[in-house]
C-alpha cells in the first residue's frame, strides 16, 4: 500500500498544480463602460496601439505586476508576446519618448480598485476575484 501511496499524491499534486496555472482570466472595465472591446481593441491597448474605447473615451491600460504569473500569461495568451519581447518592446517605446510604462498594479484586488475607481481605466485580473464594482468585457 505505501508503494503506491506516494506516486499517488504526487499525481495529485501535479494535476493540483497544473489546473491551477490554467486559471481563467478576464479583462475588465467601468461598469459605465458601454464599449464594445474585441480581443484585437486589448491587444492594441497594451500596445499602446490603442488609445480610446470605441465610444471615443480615453482608454488606459492597467498592467499586473511585472513577473506576475498572470501577467506572462496574459502577454502571451492575448498580445501575443513573452516576458522578453514585452520588456523590449515597451523598452523602445519609452526610450524612444513615443510613450510611458503603462499603469502597474500589485494584485488583483488594486487592478479591481484603479478600474472601478476611473471609467477610463481598463485591466485584467484572476476570474475567481472578479466583484461588482467592474465589468467583465472579455474572458481568456
Amino acid at each position: 500500500m505505501k508503494k503506491f501511496l506516494l506516486p499517488s499524491l504526487a499525481l495529485c499534486f501535479f494535476l493540483g498544480s497544473s489546473i491551477a496555472s490554467y486559471a481563467e482570466q478576464v479583462v475588465i472595465v467601468h461598469p459605465s463602460n458601454t464599449s464594445g472591446i474585441s480581443a484585437t481593441d486589448i491587444q492594441r491597448l497594451y500596445l499602446a496601439k490603442l488609445k480610446k474605447f470605441s465610444n471615443g473615451s480615453a482608454a488606459d491600460a492597467v498592467n499586473q505586476e511585472e513577473g506576475s504569473a498572470i501577467r506572462i500569461n496574459f502577454d502571451s495568451t492575448v498580445v501575443g508576446k513573452n516576458e522578453a519581447q514585452m520588456k523590449s518592446y515597451w523598452a523602445k517605446l519609452v526610450f524612444t519618448g513615443k510613450e510611458v510604462p503603462l499603469k502597474q498594479a500589485g494584485s488583483d484586488q488594486e487592478v479591481i480598485d484603479l478600474v472601478s475607481s476611473n471609467p477610463s481605466n481598463i485591466g485584467y485580473i484572476d476570474a475567481s476575484n472578479v466583484t461588482d464594482a467592474v465589468k467583465v468585457v472579455h474572458t481568456f
